[in-house]
């Protein structure tokens, strides 16, 4: 059984800050920009704006972002989980909350200074000991170096290396697709900065085997959509970006970022669920997407996504890559913004936007025939992800 609201809701609005490392304003300002364009952009005011989906780790609270948008009432508002891998998780909730009727026109953002305030980055080693499972969780492995993001992946990266021969020059390849797309971007963060693979090679090492170029920036800005349902939204000036599908995933023996006790670890089935999911409510399968937003905050785990969709088989991503595939031209296009390595790392966020972009026909590296883009959350966390498609 499908969901029903697939293929009955659309982003009709999106709204961005400028991405930079000091954006010298507060949270609540970058979400009230940004949130405030999405609105606009909708064309909507905002008194008509009833609902709210958020982050649970997003600092803003819905009545101080309405207060200061001009936003009466709200009708519905809710919260998705695990960081990153809310980030598509937050238009399933809308599309459910819009084509449910517990609101008309419902406003999704994050928003964060996470390079001049929070450097989410340098790890977990200086928080205070507290008896919640999570920080129990990390006082068991954290003691033995498991301290930062880049650690945690570079124990699926050496292993995915292992199982399958997969080196640093394919995770690299990632990297230099995203840079190569973003410097055509004048709102990335590495516009008009491409990199070689001899560059990536000579990054310094992070935790090995991730080098500097493996990871993904910590950035400043917001990023914000409006959400209604297909049928108001053919009133709306945009082009409406049909939420074909939406999934939310957590599979077996679920960690945040450490699932290592699985039989497997170089695969994410918990994408897989969500994969499942959108072929299902869809109808579609790989050949039918024309371009995919991986979420890349580390470059390792884009090759795993791409075996969990299909578009290769389990073990042959390295292979799918090398072909130049993932760049424009290629069968599968990747993270045309610059992905989070290159435009900026707002939780994905950015990348949904772009999905959006690419069927409006107005992204800096428009796909053609983009009538499908794939989107993906988070990895290694519980996720979540989205197809975007075109009227037809």
């Amino acid at each position: 059984m499908g969901m029903s609201f697939a293929g009955k809701t659309a982003v009709v609005g999106i709204g961005a800050t400028d991405f930079s490392k000091n954006s010298g304003r507060s949270t609540l300002r970058l979400a009230v920009e940004c949130s405030d364009a999405a609105i606009r952009d909708a064309g909507l005011r905002p008194e008509q704006i009833d609902g709210m989906v958020l982050f649970t780790v997003e600092d803003n609270h819905e009545i101080d972002v309405a207060r200061n948008l001009g936003i009466p009432e709200l009708t519905h508002f809710s919260r998705i989980h695990h960081s990153g891998g809310a980030a598509c998780g937050t238009l399933h909730q809308a599309a459910m909350a819009v084509a449910s009727g517990a609101c008309n026109y419902c406003l999704v953002f994050r928003a964060f200074n996470e390079r001049s305030e929070t450097r989410f980055g340098v790890g977990v080693q200086n928080r205070a000991p507290a008896p919640t499972p999570m920080e129990v969780d990390f006082g068991w492995s954290s003691p033995f170096g498991l301290l930062t993001p880049a650690s945690w992946v570079a124990m699926f990266a050496r292993r995915y290396m292992h199982e399958f021969g997969a080196t640093s020059e394919d995770f690299g390849r990632v990297a230099v697709a995203d840079r190569k797309h973003a410097a055509n971007n004048p709102k990335a963060h590495f516009y008009e900065k491409p990199i070689s693979l001899e560059d990536h090679q000579q990054s310094r090492w992070i935790v090995k085997p991730l080098h500097l170029l493996d990871c993904c920036q910590e950035s400043d800005g917001g990023q914000a959509f409006v959400v209604t349902t297909l049928e108001r939204a053919l009133d709306l000036p945009q082009p409406p970006a049909i939420i074909a599908a939406a999934a939310q995933g957590s599979a077996e023996d679920q960690q945040m970022m450490k699932s290592y006790y699985r039989d497997e670890i170089t695969d994410i089935p918990e994408m897989g669920l969500c994969a499942r999911q959108l072929w299902r409510d869809t109808g579609l399968g790989p050949s039918d997407i024309q371009t995919a937003i991986l979420y890349d905050h580390f470059t390792p785990l884009v090759l795993p996504q791409l075996e969990e969709f299909g578009f290769c088989a389990r073990g042959e991503a390295a292979d799918f890559i090398r072909d130049g595939n993932i760049e424009i031209g290629g069968r599968l296009p990747i993270n045309t913004n610059g992905g989070q390595l290159g435009e900026a790392y707002i939780h994905g966020m950015n990348g949904i936007a772009e999905g959006v972009r690419q069927i409006r026909g107005d992204s800096v590296n428009p796909v053609p025939g983009a009538q499908n883009v794939l989107v993906t959350a988070g990895t290694a966390v519980p996720t979540s992800a989205l197809i975007l498609s075109g009227s037809h």
